[in-house]
């Protein structure tokens, strides 16, 4: 490690702070200043909390810088101090938290005139949300002696960090105790009311966008803290006040009874959704699409909200027919005159939101209204706003899933002893008045005929699609399943025939294009969960025996063909005969008290045996491999001669001995290992090395009449000195051509290379003859016994 010998160099601000007048900003323009003070050196931190230089940090971010300095290196002294004065050194915070002149100094950039310079406001408000997470205590003291900071904080509240600083305080301040004193000091102040007066035509955008955040924060903050702190029985004093009936009037009257304006509608719009929000249940056969903050626990609806929403559901029905003044969009499939725009986008998100409420009264107004029927033709109208069309359907969704409410109409169907059910008014009103069935079948008619003359298939033919599944699910399986039926046996003969005929054909169809087209789709968005990795895949019975299931279908494959070549009897028997004679199994060792794994002489003659051109008995005496006498080797050559062998040049280095060297080509696909010329000798022969250099290499002339112990095709002799002591780990090997013979001796290294050897030439046998032996039982046993003494040899 570099610290280990002493190679870390010294900070040059170390250097430069021992200089006696060094200013800030020269110790500000070292590129390691900040590294420096989060790391905590001393000598840097005394000189920053040294009180001159703690009002010059504070005074870089609160004042505007000047106009004659570079526009690039203008924000570099405010952004560096809002660095350090935010690093989290506790020196820097005691010092600023505890000195009420540089609270002072700091409070004093609220002061200033509207509008804030929004990078400096930044700055600002990150160095407080600290310091009331590091000092709420002195902090919280502090602002509440300020009898203007609410009235700043509503001032300055159109630029975005002074409403994340409002924020802060209502999510930072801990223990709970001061919290709930800052919540009930902020309602005292009437931060609410204010922020309400912030929502209204007569502000500017900037205003009505965070005052109407704010807001939906406040409850959202609320209504989770009241689940996370279960311990706390005092209510929120900001969320009630909120959810008066007065607070929600007066939100009404700021759009209703001024002039339109369109930012206006839509903050207070989101303030109802934000009070609207409950937790949607989910719907078969529909997808659970909910308003903003869906994911948040059950809220039940304040009845007070619903209340002062009902007298003035004729005022948002109207801005459904009359919105604000939009220009004409041109667009390249058409002109939209008016387009939808944003006000009523978000009129038909809130009546969605009251429907989910399934409040009787609050239906009864929508129905006189018509409300339905209204956004209805909004839907089949814009053909191309997929925004309006998924509102529209999880309002159908909706009306055809959830059960009437019990102040609704009594029951019906007495007559005959019939199981009584319960009228919902939303479903007749959506089947007689809407006519919603015939005009799916109007709709898909006209797509169709469109289609056919060379158009494009119309936008809201998915959703129209969805809506008429939903019909179809919910008149067998929802709640209103029996009123659904009702409804649609008492339509017109000619539509009830149309649509019997359209949901068993063109939607049958259209459905099942949808699940062959959507399949591998819904395969990448489902959710990756224990269920699903269980399920993935194939089942395990489809790979059990098939013995032991055996009534499971075949129906993955239609046809399979494929050829066996059982004509391996020559092949077989080759490799079990070497295997034979290569191994020596458990049941053949000499006495219990014998080591089977010791190395032991290895003698190699299989091949002489089964080569009726071999003129050596010997070799076949000392095997006992009689059940393979007269067997020709099935891979040797008939051509083979004594010329195609391995000649040994005695100044050239070795090749490996027992390999056949093929003439020709021919020869080269039909040649095989020789394993024949393999013949131990004295163990005081040297070791063969790796290296060719240490291969000592013994020539001599064989005698013509065959008095030497090698025969002229070359044999393993068994012989060893008997006055030399027999040294297990070596074996030597003799390679005989013509008249000249070469021994050398093998180590267990060269014992492990022959066995490879043999593997080896096995496995060049079985792609020759096209036979894969691991394939077969037994060539799969031998083959593993004969690995096994590899490994053996090895260890």
């Amino acid at each position: 490690m570099f610290w280990k010998f002493d190679l870390h160099t010294t900070s040059h601000i170390d250097t430069l702070l021992e200089k006696d007048d060094v200013t800030l900003t020269e110790v500000m323009d070292e590129e390691d200043v900040l590294q420096e003070c989060k790391s905590q050196n001393h000598k840097l931190v005394d000189f920053l909390v040294r009180p001159q230089c703690m009002e010059d940090l504070v005074g870089y971010i609160t004042q505007e810088p000047n106009d004659d300095v570079e526009e690039k290196i203008k924000y570099k002294y405010p952004n560096i101090s809002c660095e350090l004065l935010t690093s989290d050194v506790s020196q820097i915070n005691d010092m600023l938290g505890e000195d009420e002149n540089l609270l002072m100094k700091l409070y004093s950039f609220l002061q200033n005139e509207p509008p804030l310079n929004p990078l400096l406001a930044s700055f600002f408000s990150k160095v407080l949300s600290i310091l009331i997470g590091r000092k709420p205590e002195q902090i919280v003291e502090f602002l509440r002696k300020r009898e203007d900071f609410v009235d700043l904080m509503i001032k300055h509240i159109g630029t975005s960090a002074i409403m994340d600083l409002l924020l802060r305080m209502l999510t930072c301040i801990e223990p709970q105790q001061l919290r709930q004193d800052v919540l009930n000091w902020l309602n005292e102040e009437k931060v609410i009311q204010r922020l309400v007066d912030m929502v209204q035509p007569s502000q500017d955008e900037d205003r009505h966008s965070n005052a109407s955040q704010s807001l939906c924060e406040i409850i959202r903050l609320s209504r989770d803290q009241m689940f996370q702190v279960q311990g706390c029985s005092d209510p929120d004093p900001l969320l009630a006040t909120l959810e008066k009936q007065e607070t929600v009037e007066q939100l009404l009257s700021n759009i209703f009874d001024k002039e339109k304006n369109e930012s206006a509608i839509v903050s207070v719009i989101q303030i109802l959704l934000t009070l609207f929000e409950t937790r949607r249940p989910a719907f078969e056969g529909h997808l659970e699409i909910c308003p903003p903050g869906m994911n948040h626990p059950s809220f039940s609806v304040n009845q007070s909200i619903l209340d002062a929403v009902r007298p003035r559901l004729k005022d948002f029905h109207q801005l459904l027919i009359e919105p604000p003044k939009k220009t004409v969009l041109n667009t390249t499939w058409g002109v939209l005159d008016p387009p939808v725009g944003n006000t009523r986008l978000n009129v038909v998100r809130l009546v969605t939101s009251l429907l989910q409420t399934n409040t009787h009264i609050i239906n009864q107004e929508l129905i006189a209204l018509n409300t339905l029927g209204v956004i209805l033709d909004m839907y089949f109208k814009y053909l191309w706003n997929n925004f309006l069309h998924t509102q529209v359907e999880i309002c159908t969704a909706m009306i055809l899933a959830m059960p009437s409410t019990q102040s609704e109409s009594p029951e019906i169907n007495r007559a005959n002893d019939q199981e009584p059910i319960r009228e919902n008014i939303r479903d007749k009103h959506l089947f007689q008045k809407c006519q919603l069935i015939q005009r799916i079948l109007d709709a898909w008619g006209s797509n169709e005929k469109e289609q056919t003359e060379g158009g494009r298939r119309r936008g809201y033919m998915g959703h129209l699609t969805r809506i008429a599944n939903s019909i179809v699910h919910n008149s067998d399986k929802g709640p209103n399943g029996t009123q659904i039926q009702q409804l649609i046996s008492e339509l017109p003969e000619e539509d009830r025939e149309r649509w019997e005929a359209f949901t068993s054909g063109q939607l049958a169809d259209t459905n099942k294009k949808n699940t062959v087209d959507l399949a591998f789709s819904d395969y990448q968005m489902q959710q990756m969960t224990s269920n699903f990795i269980e399920q993935f895949g194939f089942n395990d019975e489809e790979f059990a025996d098939q013995d032991d299931v055996g009534d499971i279908p075949f129906d993955r494959i239609s046809d399979i063909n494929f050829s066996l070549n059982t004509n391996e009897s020559a092949n077989m028997a080759l490799f079990e005969a070497c295997c034979k004679e290569k191994i020596q199994q458990f049941e053949d060792a000499g006495s219990d008290e014998e080591d089977i794994w010791d190395e032991k002489d290895v003698t190699f003659a299989p091949e002489a045996q089964r080569r009726p051109s071999s003129g050596s008995t010997d070799s076949e005496e000392s095997t006992d491999s009689e059940e393979e006498d007269g067997k020709r080797d099935p891979f040797e050559s008939t051509n083979a001669t004594a010329d195609d062998r391995m000649e040994v040049d005695s100044g050239d280095v070795p090749e490996p001995s027992g390999w056949n060297s093929p003439n020709t080509a021919a020869d080269a696909e039909r040649s095989w290992a020789d394993f024949s010329s393999f013949t131990p000798v004295s163990p005081k022969d040297p070791l063969r090395s790796n290296s060719p250099v240490a291969m000592e290499t013994s020539i001599e002339t064989v005698d013509p009449l065959g008095t030497t112990p090698t025969s002229p095709r070359g044999k393993v002799e068994d012989g060893l000195d008997p006055e030399e002591e027999p040294v297990s780990d070596r074996i030597t090997e003799t390679v005989t051509n013509g008249s000249m013979k070469e021994t050398v001796s093998l180590t267990v290294d060269a014992k492990t290379e022959t066995l490879c050897n043999i593997l080896f030439c096995l496995f060049e046998n079985t792609k020759t003859n096209n036979l894969s032996f691991l394939n077969c039982n037994s060539y799969n046993m031998s083959f593993l016994s004969l690995f096994g003494v590899l490994v053996a040899s090895e260890c």
